[in-house]
């Protein structure tokens, strides 16, 4: 399985047959590794509704019929606009593909659509090609990260460490203590001048208390675990 970053909070995940992507802010989005017609998507799941998160999910939606994954709010303003794919659990809830399976947990964060849809943000924990990803989403430090961890274990976990928006740099090597992931990526920083961070002394911060490799990726760059 191979992890893709396609700048800010965007991932594309793959196992050689399928292709998920995770929150696609593509247009707009200054450090995008690609272009929205230019990716393809079986799957596209989203942490919660902003603009830079919930990105080009419509227009690559309609073109490639990717199934849809959200949190019921966000899932029923997809469908209400035509989609049909759509899937809508709410948090804990999970739902299995052929390619595996996803289910949301908690962030702590805020979480409007474009279109002004209220709902909760969430976290998403993916499993694909036998490994677990968690997602963190956008999300403050807090002690429930721990929880995922040990209904299975993970793998990589996505962690933002931008701050402003989210937990910053500091708060995040608290977070992945609490998670307990083999490998670290981080994300949601240096997009934009308020979430600009150090993100080498993130990485030593996390490996010196010994809380997982950090893998720093470039915009369009790919790790397998």
């Amino acid at each position: 399985m191979q992890i893709r970053f396609l700048g800010h909070a965007a991932f594309e995940l793959s196992d050689g047959d399928t292709k998920v992507l995770i929150d696609p802010f593509l247009t707009g989005n200054p450090k995008a590794a690609v272009a929205a017609e230019d990716v393809e998507a079986d799957a596209i799941l989203l942490t919660h509704g902003h603009d830079d998160h919930f990105g080009d999910t419509e227009s690559i939606a309609r073109r490639t019929g990717a199934q849809l994954v959200a949190v019921v709010e966000i899932a029923r303003e997809l469908a209400a606009a035509g989609f049909e794919n759509v899937h809508e659990p709410n948090m804990g809830g999970t739902v299995t593909f052929d390619w595996g399976w996803v289910r949301l947990v908690p962030a702590w964060h805020t979480s409007m659509t474009p279109k002004g849809t209220a709902s909760v943000p969430t976290g998403l924990v993916v499993n694909m090609g036998g490994k677990t990803i968690y997602h963190l989403g956008d999300t403050a430090l807090f002690s429930d990260m721990a929880l995922p961890g040990k209904r299975d274990a993970i793998d990589v976990a996505l962690v933002p460490i931008g701050g402003h928006y989210t937990m910053d740099r500091f708060d995040a090597v608290e977070a992945c203590k609490l998670i307990g992931a083999k490998q670290v990526v981080p994300c949601h920083y240096n997009t934009f001048p308020l979430v600009d961070t150090d993100v080498q002394a993130f990485k030593a911060d996390v490996e010196a208390a010994g809380a997982g490799e950090v893998v720093v990726l470039e915009s369009g760059e790919s790790h397998t675990p």
